[in-house]
């Protein structure tokens, strides 16, 4: 694949997790990984242009989201970048999503539950490596 001058990886996400995306875009400027994050802003309806041209500059992307796994919006982004964007992808599509139990009442327990700063490194760093 031709790597294009720009962003490393693409971000996109909405809500709470931009904050997330954004603190964890600092951490990784750190080790020379430039983020892109996407504020998606609206799901119904959402910016496919703007989600597929990210995908196209930085060739990596990962789809954010406080939902489960299953059944959240990233499935289905996840499915129209396949569709639509699929030769310019140079490693997988990563989802960082709430593991897929029912949301806990428990303040500590939902903090454990949400997705984290660290996990979007953890991920980020994964997908840098392809």
């Amino acid at each position: 694949a031709i790597r294009r001058p720009g962003r490393d990886i693409s971000i996109n996400t909405y809500g709470a997790m931009v904050d997330v995306a954004m603190d964890a875009a600092k951490e990784l400027a750190k080790d020379g990984i430039d983020i892109e994050v996407l504020d998606l802003r609206s799901l119904l309806p959402f910016d496919k242009e703007a989600v597929l041209e990210s995908v196209k500059k930085t060739n990596k992307v990962i789809l954010l989201h406080e939902d489960t796994q299953i059944g959240g919006f990233a499935g289905e982004l996840a499915a129209i970048i396949s569709e639509e964007a699929f030769e310019y992808l140079d490693g997988p599509i990563r989802r960082i999503t709430a593991p897929n139990t029912p949301v806990p009442y428990s303040p500590p327990l939902e903090e454990f539950f949400l997705p984290k700063v660290s996990d979007v490194v953890r991920v980020a760093r994964e997908l840098n490596a392809y």
